[in-house]
């Protein structure tokens, strides 16, 4: 049925073509269903059907799409998780959808949005009963959702699919780039089967390259900006690593293109401002990515681009510079350039442009003289149209956006309403005793990446609050370890926070109060903000920028400590490993009378020390053996000697080794034989920050490694477990479903606990699914859209019983060890008795966008949203007695 006159509004975040999300906006009283006809004959029937809630006119309601086919498609549930956190309440009601890989859809609840993993969420679909399938076919990644939608006249947020379709495909974009008179990379594609060597080895010829070793790299035409980008040297290996995406399906279009030797990658958010069809592009101050090489396995990475890992992992393998540390004029240039394109593009309501500055000309380019981007300083070249920028909590998007005065939630307002001014049914309405908070984050353990995305997913779902005055800090590295209260705290205004990494953030910090630096930013940033009020104060709904121009704040954290007490304030305690878990900071705050989340000093100490936290719970509780070694001790004694001790020792003829005294995420190997512990002591004795993927006998993949390297090491005998399978249809037409033959009956869980003291509660408990090898890696477990867990166990599993006898035994060990707050506890689970063996404790666990605990909140009864979760821990450290 057409929808000509109807009140809805389809806003595209992301397409799921590219493995993003997409956002429904719709407002109709009487529509209970649309319904998509015969396509063309290349198509099969599309079908799509959306519930309708009873509608207040005060409300404008927005549907929420996230997976789709692509090998991206685990960031979608990232950006839609984020997107969700910022969007829903006030003037926007919010309904959530599905696409699996098979291009199935479902219509689901904003609670399911919180699925970790593509295949998580697969799996779950079997069971989810008031879902139902919205949408069969195949989803278009040329802009065929948005050519679906304006043939049934459904108004969407975004570009339309006439120009979707020539900025997607990156060889049409650079012939339309060039045509536009802008420079652009010199390319050759490769289609399909047809492979012409000579040509291209003629091309290799006309750019200057070496047939043999020239260095190019090779991406699919049409995929993320990120999958299947390599980098190849010569002829030869060009083809090759072209029929290597081709033959994985990846991609039948794939182009070579010129290395960017001594250049500078950026990214632009365009924001566009004006009214209806009245297009006015506005740039935000643009992000320089740089990258970085740590470490003797990163050194030998002399072909390092910024891939998928570096994208979405947050290690110090790259940085963010919002402005570009370029000149002024470059600056203006990239702003210009970036405006005139999507003008030019007829680009809709805000997108990302990705390009690169080369201070110096080279000669491959002398041909493109007279064309934008050649200036006196350099060449200016933009190589990607993002039509949707990515939205998880730390993009590109909020980080420039920030940087000019918008929050999440304003920037996402912002973007929904410009598109409501194309189609005038859809009007808006904005409806028009504040508690302290700080959220401590950072510090210097192997941790502390995850730290900064546990704290900053904090904070920003308690900026939900309006009775809350939330403040994130950073605990910068120690300088002198012998008196923690020296140690720095810097309190940070918003833009400041929306950093991969900690050292980015104390960077940035310094760079801040920095008199010429500060200066400047202050001139580029009130810049753009005249260019964007000019327009948008003639729009009703905007109701001003609400991030101020704030300038960082150094305290010792001694002095930060009577801060918190003299206004008040509630700590939350999100520093993994180090002075954060090990009772200094509780302590520190605990003499000052100011409340915070987690457990007290004496529980955090002994949970902190595997080898206590066993001795603690000695009487009534099964625990694992352990052998503590020094590092030195290690170093100085041949391998086969150490191995003969251990496998004696503890019976057992394979090892778990992990540090004594550090988080849960690093250092952590499983050693099947003595050649195994040679490559970890040599780790540790060449302090290496990772150990690559596969180097010991068993596969496995990258191992994140404590630095400094840990003092003191436990071994213990390697718990074996069965394996569990969750199969995406990804991976194969009939495999879906739960493969686990069950033989050993022990499977590995964790589990969140809260409360107050003597009273906690065990949460639903999570199965863990291993991907690659017997450890869950740095990136199954905090990295966005990769790791795997199972809320609740499936009954196939763990039978209720088990699991209730399981909850009883965890509460016990909760009530044993003082916890309160919340913390929690990893532990191999007997899926017949119930019975537990314990891993580890964790009392301050990460709290990241993917955290597992999420996920058990939201299988409470009734479920605990985020920031409804993180309110209540927070309201938690309140009660406690001090």
């Amino acid at each position: 049925m057409p929808l000509e006159g109807t009140c809805c509004l389809i806003a595209q975040i992301c397409t799921s073509g590219t493995g993003n999300s997409v956002i429904l906006v719709f407002r109709r009283r009487d529509v209970q269903a649309l319904e998509l006809h015969e396509q063309p004959p290349e198509r099969r029937q599309w079908w799509m059907m959306i519930e309708i809630l009873n509608e207040d006119s005060r409300v404008l309601k927005v549907g929420l799409i996230c997976g789709g086919p692509s090998a991206e498609r685990g960031i979608s549930l990232n950006s839609a998780r984020s997107v969700l956190d910022h969007i829903e309440g006030g003037d926007l009601q919010v309904s959530c959808f599905y696409i699996d890989y098979d291009m199935n859809a479902f219509a689901i609840s904003s609670a399911q949005v919180y699925s970790n993993t593509p295949a998580d969420f697969d799996f779950k679909l079997e069971s989810l009963a008031k879902v139902f399938p919205v949408i069969h076919g195949r989803f278009g990644e040329d802009g065929g959702i948005q050519e679906l939608l304006e043939r049934y006249n459904v108004p969407f947020v975004g570009t339309g699919s006439r120009e979707c379709r020539k900025a997607f495909d990156k060889y049409d974009a650079s012939l339309e780039l060039s045509k536009q008179g802008f420079v652009t990379v010199p390319s050759f594609l490769i289609q399909g089967s047809e492979i012409e060597e000579c040509e291209l080895s003629k091309w290799f010829s006309s750019n200057q390259l070496d047939p043999n070793s020239g260095k190019v790299v090779v991406k699919p035409a049409r995929a993320g900006s990120s999958i299947g980008v390599t980098v190849a040297y010569g002829v030869s290996d060009s083809l090759k690593k072209a029929n290597d995406l081709i033959s994985e399906g990846i991609d039948d279009k794939i182009l070579v293109e010129i290395f960017l030797e001594g250049g500078s990658e950026f990214t632009a958010i365009v924001l566009d401002v004006g009214s209806g069809f009245d297009c006015r592009p506005v740039v935000l101050l643009p992000t320089e990515v740089e990258l970085q090489l740590h470490g003797s396995v990163d050194v030998r990475e002399e072909d390092a681009i910024f891939n998928y890992r570096r994208k979405y992992l947050p290690t110090q393998q790259v940085a963010y510079h919002t402005p570009p540390r370029f000149p002024p004029k470059v600056i203006e240039n990239i702003r210009e350039g970036a405006s005139i394109l999507f003008r030019q593009l007829g680009l809709h309501d805000f997108a990302r442009i990705d390009g690169w500055f080369l201070p110096n000309s080279i000669d491959a380019f002398s041909s493109s003289a007279g064309k934008f981007g050649r200036t006196e300083l350099g060449t200016i070249m933009y190589t990607d149209i993002n039509l949707i920028s990515g939205m998880e909590q730390t993009s590109f998007l909020f980080q420039q956006a920030s940087k000019v005065g918008f929050s999440h939630s304003n920037i996402l307002h912002s973007v929904i309403h410009h598109a409501c001014l194309r189609f005038p049914n859809l009007a808006s309405h904005n409806e028009e005793g504040v508690r302290k908070i700080f959220v401590l984050f950072g510090g210097d353990t192997s941790e502390r990446q995850v730290s900064l995305m546990s704290g900053t997913n904090v904070w920003l779902n308690l900026q939900a609050f309006d009775d809350l005055d939330v403040t994130p800090c950073l605990l910068a590295p120690s300088e002198d370890h012998s008196d923690d209260s020296s140690r720095v705290v810097w309190s940070l205004p918003y833009s400041l926070v929306l950093r991969h990494t900690t050292e980015e953030v104390l960077d940035a910090c310094i760079e801040a109060i920095e008199p010429v630096q500060a200066a400047m930013t202050s001139h580029l940033r009130n810049q753009v903000m005249n260019d964007l009020m000019e327009s948008l104060k003639k729009h009703s709904w905007f109701t001003g920028f609400d991030i101020a121009d704030e300038l960082p704040v150094r305290y010792s954290l001694e002095k930060w400590v009577k801060l918190a007490k003299e206004v008040q304030a509630t700590v939350f305690i999100a520093v993994h490993g180090g002075i954060g878990e090990d009772g200094t900071l509780q302590s520190l705050l605990e003499s000052e009378g100011v409340p915070h989340t987690g457990p007290g000093e004496a529980a955090s100490k002994t949970c902190m020390d595997k080898v206590a936290t066993s001795l603690a719970l000695s009487h009534g509780v099964l625990t694992i053996n352990k052998d503590v070694r020094r590092k030195e001790d290690l170093l100085d004694v041949p391998a086969l000697e150490i191995w003969d001790e251990l496998t004696s020792k503890l019976q057992c003829e394979t090892l778990c080794v992990k540090p004594s005294r550090d988080g849960c995420s690093t250092g952590v190997a499983r050693l099947c034989c003595v050649e195994d512990l040679a490559v970890y002591i040599k780790a540790l004795k060449d302090c290496l920050l990772r150990i690559p993927p596969d180097s010991f006998s068993k596969s496995h993949g990258m191992i994140e490694m404590p630095s400094p390297p840990p003092e003191l090491l436990i071994f213990e005998p390697f718990i074996e477990t069965d394996e569990i399978v969750v199969a995406s249809k990804s991976v194969g037409e009939k495999a879906q479903g739960l493969v686990w033959k069950g033989n050993s009956r022990w499977v590995e869980i964790t589990v969140g606990v809260i409360g107050t003291l003597g009273s906690m509660r065990s949460l639903s408990p999570s199965v863990t699914v291993k991907e690659t090898g017997d450890i869950l890696s740095l990136e199954e477990k905090f990295q966005g859209g990769t790791g795997i867990n199972l809320t609740p166990p499936p009954a196939s599993i763990v039978s209720n019983e088990a699991l209730e006898r399981c909850k009883q035994r965890i509460e016990l060990i909760a009530n044993t060890l003082r916890l309160e707050g919340f913390s929690r506890i990893d532990a191999f689970l007997n899926v017949d008795s119930g019975e537990v063996l314990i891993i580890e404790v964790n009392t301050v666990p990460g709290m990241t966008p993917s955290t597992v605990l999420i996920h058990q909140a939201l299988a409470e009864q009734p479920p605990m949203y985020p920031h409804k979760f993180f309110r209540t821990l927070l309201d938690l450290a309140s009660e406690r007695i001090i």
